[in-house]
């Protein structure tokens, strides 16, 4: 007896790949976005098996080009089906969106697509599907109810004498690329495109050949539902279509004649959520935890607050070149500790750690990359514990540590062999950096690092302590596209530029209380944020190292740009203040970058050997004779008028 066809359920088989893809196209592209984005699926027909629901598959690759996605399929397997997918903010919305609505418009893309016959020249627009998902992307917890559209027009069907062969058409097919619907040339037994359709008599009985998925006798999947509601709209009333089940041969084959109203639209009544295995309607859940590899949950829940940033709060914020931004940390203490975990929280992936110290009882209390066990056998070499420790807290760091000492101004060679050994080491380091924070105990351990900066023309980043105060500064940095000459004071100055004698020993013949550094515990917390938030600010800037100093207004698209902040404890105080660069300065003047240029360990080596001959070099020494010979006038003056 004439009936309606049975359909079978579409499942949806969805690869993990697809939602880690997913995760990083919310964080990156959706953001907050909730406009249905496009996807494609698969359906495969050359590898089903018997009783196996026809699925769509999906994968990474849905979210790339139809042309991507071919590529990932192999050669006459499956279709592909065009489909969309909404990504929603909250599981509320999940819950609570009309679904009922949400069916509605995925079926108004297959009405709209063959009202104006788009379908003909694309048929797999009668296959369109939507899912809807939510995306806990801190648990990795995906939520998804796909709807496969039906359309259900108003039609008889009956199985016709399975003693036709329709193998002389089904030989037909193509070899290199199989259409899901033919049109059959009943004049010459040829097939014809899809989009020969309409060029069919439709007073006549109209037959197509076509290729289904489904798997189980006497079912079709819903793209044949979706085919007749097409034959509706078009005026074909009767219409015959050869079934064909590749992967079963003649199996499943059959053949279904049809008698299709054509004056009731088929759109009006439609159907399609995907049910759970129970058979009852309701959305799934993926638990990705547990499946993907540790190593990339950590490596994209590091980036998950910063990203998050960019989707309403700062949506201009550059997170590649801070991520990509290559970072040398002198001085391995507590400084150093802190200024490592903050650029770890800010995505820096290349971390490299210096110091000459190993790690000592006082320490872990102090700072927090260091432990107990540090402690032991004579304490393990700060440099190299510092970076061993950051990659458990973050194993895709690339962290590096190495002991060696900073050759200090005022401080007499003693192994030149060794020193010079270092000093090489250490102008390699600089030149594979692009920041360099200035994180040492004294003040002449940072003359080096300063010149170092200024004449390979990095980052740098000065933080200093003392017992309720701190600074923080970024050194000015001379331009190497302008001339020496026109920026001899108009860059902002380093931290020696306010001094008017060359950095000498400060270490010989010291107390305990001045050997060790005695602070207010959080100072270093205080001064290693605002160090790595001036850092990051920096890169913000348009001009980078070279930009102006600002203390107020939106320099950046993090605020201003400060040249240093000094910090008060006492009475809570931030002072944002700038300075120009000293003519005379013994680390960053013109005279000493290019006599370090020219000479380089040379020069090292006298100024080590001799303080006296920097100040003598950049004009310090002048200065001195210039201030006690006005000194010496002053003093004269005095004893005149006192003769009076």
């Amino acid at each position: 007896m004439p009936s309606q066809i049975s359909l079978e359920h579409t499942n949806s088989f969805v690869d993990s790949s697809f939602f880690v893809q997913l995760s990083k196209i919310k964080l990156d592209v959706m953001k907050l976005d909730v406009s249905p984005k496009q996807i494609y699926g698969s359906s495969p027909f050359s590898s089903l098996s018997d009783n196996s629901q026809p699925s769509i598959n999906l994968n990474d690759a849905s979210f790339g080009t139809l042309e991507e996605f071919e590529k990932r399929l192999p050669k006459n397997s499956s279709f592909i089906s065009p489909g969309r997918i909404m990504n929603v903010n909250t599981l509320e919305d999940f819950k609570k969106l009309d679904k009922k609505t949400l069916l509605r418009k995925a079926a108004d893309y297959i009405d709209i697509a063959i009202r104006n016959k788009s379908v003909l020249r694309d048929p797999s627009l009668l296959s369109q599907f939507f899912v809807l998902s939510f995306s806990d992307l801190k648990k990795y917890k995906f939520y998804y109810w796909f709807a496969f559209p039906l359309l259900h027009p108003e039609y008889k069907a009956q199985l016709v004498d399975k003693s036709i062969d329709i193998e002389k058409y089904t030989a037909l097919l193509g070899k290199e690329t199989i259409n899901q619907i033919s049109v059959i040339n009943g004049n010459s037994d040829s097939l014809l495109p899809f989009a020969d359709l309409l060029q069919q008599d439709s007073s006549k009985q109209l037959e197509l050949l076509f290729v289904d998925t489904a798997t189980e006798m006497g079912s079709f999947s819903y793209v044949l539902g979706n085919l007749i509601a097409a034959l509706s709209v078009y005026g074909f009333a009767q219409a015959r279509i050869f079934v064909h089940h590749i992967h079963f041969h003649k199996k499943y084959d059959c053949t279904i004649d049809l008698n299709i109203s054509t004056e009731i639209d088929p759109s009006v009544h439609i159907s399609g959520w995907e049910r759970m295995s129970g058979g009852r309607l309701g959305p799934k859940m993926a638990n990705l935890g547990s499946l993907i590899d540790p190593l990339q949950l950590a490596d994209q829940a590091v980036d998950l607050n910063l990203k998050l940033m960019r989707w309403r709060v700062a949506p201009n914020l550059n997170l590649d070149v801070i991520r990509n931004c290559k970072c040398l940390l002198l001085g391995s203490g507590t400084l150093g500790s802190y200024v490592a975990r903050a650029l770890l929280a800010w995505g820096v992936r290349k971390i490299t750690f210096v110091d000459n110290g190993k790690v000592s009882f006082s320490n872990p209390v102090r700072q927090p990359l260091y432990n107990f066990d540090d402690c032991l056998e004579g304490g393990q070499p700060k440099a190299e514990a510092a970076a061993l420790n950051l990659k458990k807290v973050f194993p895709k760091v690339d962290a590096q540590g190495y002991t060696l000492d900073v050759p200090m101004a005022g401080h007499p060679v003693t192994n030149e062999k060794r020193e010079k050994k270092d000093f090489v080491q250490l102008c390699k380091l600089f030149d594979e950096s692009d920041a360099v924070f200035i994180l040492m105990d004294s003040r002449e351990t940072r003359w080096l690092p300063t010149v170092l900066g200024n004449a390979k023309n990095k980052i740098v980043i000065n933080a200093a302590l003392g017992f309720e105060s701190y600074l923080v500064m970024r050194h000015g940095c001379i331009n190497p596209s302008v001339p020496f000459e026109d920026q001899e004071e108009t860059r902002l100055g380093c931290y020696f530029c306010n001094d008017v004698y060359a950095p000498s020993d400060s270490l010989t013949d010291r107390t305990l209380d001045q050997m060790c550094t005695v602070t207010r515990p959080s100072v270093a917390m205080m001064a290693s944020s605002l160090a790595v938030e001036l850092f990051v600010s920096i890169l913000q800037h348009k001009d980078k190292q070279f930009a102006p100093h600002s203390s107020e207004g939106q320099q950046t698209v993090l605020g201003c740009l400060p040249h240093q902040m000094r910090g008060f404890l006492h009475n809570f105080e931030i002072l944002k203040l700038s300075a120009r660069n000293f003519k005379y300065c013994s680390a960053c003047s013109i005279r000493v970058i290019e006599e370090f240029n020219k000479n380089g360990w040379e020069f090292v080596k006298k100024t080590l050997d001799n303080p006296k001959y920097l100040e003598d070099l950049v004009g310090l020494t002048k200065i001195h004779d210039e201030a006690e010979k006005a000194a010496l006038e002053l003093d004269a003056i005095d004893s005149e008028d006192e003769m009076v």
